[in-house]
């Protein structure tokens, strides 16, 4: 078993370059050295799925012609969410979907521990998937991937919950670097979506996770970005309200996204059979992707057809729009738009793996190109001005759009699209897009796409560090479980003998079978106990009283917080589904082990 001996001991390998350090330099050195393998880790990773899902996508449509529709498209998706699904039912046997969701949850309920299979799972299952055509994106798998990693590195190497979190940041920062080749942009998202509490000093191993990954991903498939961009229009102070206009428009359309897929999700739910989820979204993506094949895969091919201004039918081809020219291309487009999302819920939801990283950016795209197209039309250029409509400028703008409004995440658009891109010169336009859509979407929905879920339950760690800490801690844990109960019926004698057993000044009163009816106080009892005359005229029923609140096994320590606050008792007894008493949480305990992890969250 690795343990912070044999690290110290690696440490002295490194001193032979590095200088000798011990103490806290020694571990800080450490928690470096994990961060550049944890980089490694998620770059290579990031490689071996893109790799994977271009080959298997080629394979399966390098023959297609582009005149004609093809009927294969109807087959394909299928095929991959079957093979996906039984990967995962047989092989994985765990549920892996939701990448970004099961990593927030790991923060908030597991003490940042992810199960180890999830370092390759993800990587399998999401190539699988998208390479057969499901309309999802690549990234939320090996986002799990990354922090699956550095969630590894820092169980095998015992490091306390704060770093471990930390660590599980890096995987995360690493793995967005890596696909995207964008370094910034993944030390946004672990700010801005994992909403981790970082100081000063975390943000060094995020940098070199992140700077390790790109490297390796300049190594492997070059150093050129993802989209190749020609700056042909920069941007005029007249461009400001229409990049307002756009920025609401991505705002409602993040606001419908987010509400069509939850909407889905909720469908597919009650569907309960594994059966009939695969059949309603294997058929729904197939027809969807028979009629628009635009959503086949990530999406990212027609993204940069519309960056390069490529032609209508090289946009449709295999569609039933192919030769319609521009008017038809405005329609096509419209409706992808509409149906990405479909087409993705559809995806997860019979069986397949794949995030909404990638069908956000999709979306994002198609918003800014058809808006621009919209708003050439209804306010036509006078004089040769060139004020906002360039459509390939409006596509970066859509995109980093999309990515604020759905993830609540407008550092990470604004990054990633100049990342991407290397649109550095549109940053102000970029910026206003970004700021506005989030605006506008935070007004209707305060958490993002991933968050959600977790705050219908209670689960969510925040930036404040106060919901953080009580978010971590769980209600279980502070149980005190050393009290002696009493049953109501008993006489003051019976009640003396158990106070003479106990330690504790409180007594639950509990029937036969273990539902608590009330408690009894030492205090309450205390002037007649001494006085044996009286030990048959009472029972315990005479000193039981009702607790001021109690709190069940589902509760979260933020409500018990709030019930101390509210009655200001120092013990509350805790029962379980059922109403039968577990024990007491005192407001001591929840303190005590508030300000334990405290310490673990603020230290370095």
């Amino acid at each position: 078993m690795v343990n912070w001996a044999l690290s110290r001991r690696i440490i002295r390998v490194w001193g032979l370059l590095t200088g000798r350090v011990s103490g806290s330099h020694s571990q800080r050195r450490i928690i470096l050295g994990l961060s550049l393998i944890v980089g490694l880790c998620a770059g290579l990773a990031a490689f071996v799925l893109k790799f994977l899902v271009e080959e298997i996508k080629t394979l399966l449509t390098a023959g297609f012609q582009a005149d004609e529709a093809n009927w294969r498209y109807l087959v394909y998706p299928a095929v991959g969410i079957l093979l996906t699904s039984f990967f995962v039912r047989y092989v994985v046997r765990d549920d892996i979907s939701h990448g970004v969701t099961k990593i927030l949850y790991a923060i908030s309920r597991k003490r940042a521990r992810i199960k180890s299979h999830n370092r390759w799972t993800s990587v399998v299952a999401s190539a699988i998937t998208i390479g057969f055509g499901g309309s999802v994106g690549a990234e939320a798998p090996i986002v799990l991937t990354g922090s699956a990693f550095g969630s590894y590195l820092g169980k095998r190497f015992h490091l306390p919950p704060g770093t471990l979190m930390l660590l599980v940041g890096c995987g995360a920062a690493g793995a967005v670097a890596g696909i995207f080749k964008a370094p910034i942009a993944g030390m946004m998202f672990v700010l801005e979506v994992l909403m981790l509490d970082l100081n000063m000093a975390s943000l060094l191993p995020l940098l070199v996770t992140s700077i390790t990954a790109v490297c390796v991903s300049y190594a492997l498939y070059g150093t050129e970005s993802m989209f190749t961009f020609t700056l042909e229009q920069t941007f005029n102070i007249a461009a400001i309200p229409g990049c307002i206009v756009l920025g609401i428009c991505c705002g409602l359309v993040s606001l419908y996204f987010t509400r069509t897929m939850n909407a889905l999700e909720r469908v597919f739910a009650w569907l309960r059979s594994p059966w009939r989820k695969f059949m309603f979204g294997a058929g729904l993506l197939g027809v969807l992707i028979f009629f628009f094949p635009a959503l086949y895969g990530e999406g990212y091919d027609v993204i940069s057809q519309l960056i390069m201004g490529a032609s209508p039918d090289d946009i449709m081809h295999n569609t039933f729009f192919y030769g319609g020219g521009t008017q038809a291309l405005l329609i096509y487009l419209a409706l992808v738009l509409l149906t990405k999302v479909m087409a993705s819920s559809a995806t997860n939801g019979g069986g397949g793996c794949g995030g909404v990283f990638a069908p956000s950016l999709f979306v994002g795209a198609l918003t800014g190109f058809v808006f621009a197209t919209l708003w050439d039309m209804l306010f036509p250029l006078r004089d040769g001005g060139d004020a906002f409509v360039l459509p390939k400028n409006c596509v970066l703008y859509g995109m980093a759009g999309l990515m604020s409004g759905v993830m609540h995440a407008p550092l990470t658009g604004i990054f990633l699209i100049a990342e991407l891109t290397g649109g550095y010169q549109l940053f102000v336009p970029i910026m206003i897009v970004s700021a506005v859509s989030y605006l506008t979407i935070n007004a209707f929905e305060p958490h993002s796409i991933y968050a959600m879920r977790l705050a219908r339950k209670g689960e969510l760690i925040t930036h404040d560090k106060d919901d953080a800490i009580l978010t971590v801690l769980h209600l279980d844990a502070l149980v005190e479980k050393n009290f002696v109960a009493v049953e109501p019926d008993w006489d003051l004698g019976k009640v003396t003998i158990a106070v003479t057993n106990s330690r504790r000044n409180l007594f639950p009163v509990v029937d036969k079978v273990g539902h608590l009816l009330g408690v009894v106080s030492l205090d309450s009892i205390r002037k007649v106990m001494f006085r044996p005359e009286l030990y048959h005229q009472y029972t315990a029923r005479a000193f039981m009283k009702e607790p001021p609140a109690v709190l069940g096994h589902d509760d979260s320590l933020k409500d018990a917080a709030r019930k101390f606050d509210e009655t200001r008792a120092w013990s509350l007894p805790v029962v379980d589904a059922d109403g039968k008493f577990s024990g007491f949480i005192s407001r001591s305990g929840l303190f005590n082990s508030y300000r334990k992890t405290l310490v673990d969250f603020t230290a370095e």
